[in-house]
């Protein structure tokens, strides 16, 4: 179900026509017709106001379709794959501290990009 389909079920729900919908959100019925007809996508502003005169949907429902629940928190996610744990290096490699310096540092991504960074 995409996003349009989306504020279509919504209107049904709540027994509103494209143009009940529009003045209940307070756009511009144009604005409907065309989000409806996929000319257009709904901007940010106009899925604000859906979530304010619709306080039950849930943002996460209206943008991706998806529910969300305790056990399945995307921000928990991010927040644990961008700071992962490291150990920290064993006393042995320290002694070499003096001797050895960085000389350039490679960042591999997921989508087979990477970044090189030298020292200057």
């Amino acid at each position: 179900m995409n996003i349009t389909e989306r504020l279509q079920y919504i209107m049904k729900l709540n027994n509103l026509s494209a143009s009940a919908f529009a003045d209940k959100i307070e756009v511009q019925r144009s604005s409907i017709s065309h989000i409806l007809s996929g000319r257009n996508k709904p901007s940010l502003e106009f899925i604000q106001k859906v979530l304010a005169a619709f306080p039950k949907v849930s943002s996460d429902w209206l943008l991706t379709g998806n529910t969300t629940t305790n056990e399945s928190n995307p921000s928990n996610q991010v927040q644990s794959e961008a700071s992962p744990t490291y150990n920290s290096p064993t006393t042995s490699l320290n002694k070499h501290e003096g001797d050895k310096k960085i000389h350039k540092i490679v960042v591999f991504y997921t989508d087979n990009t990477f970044e090189e960074f030298r020292q200057r």
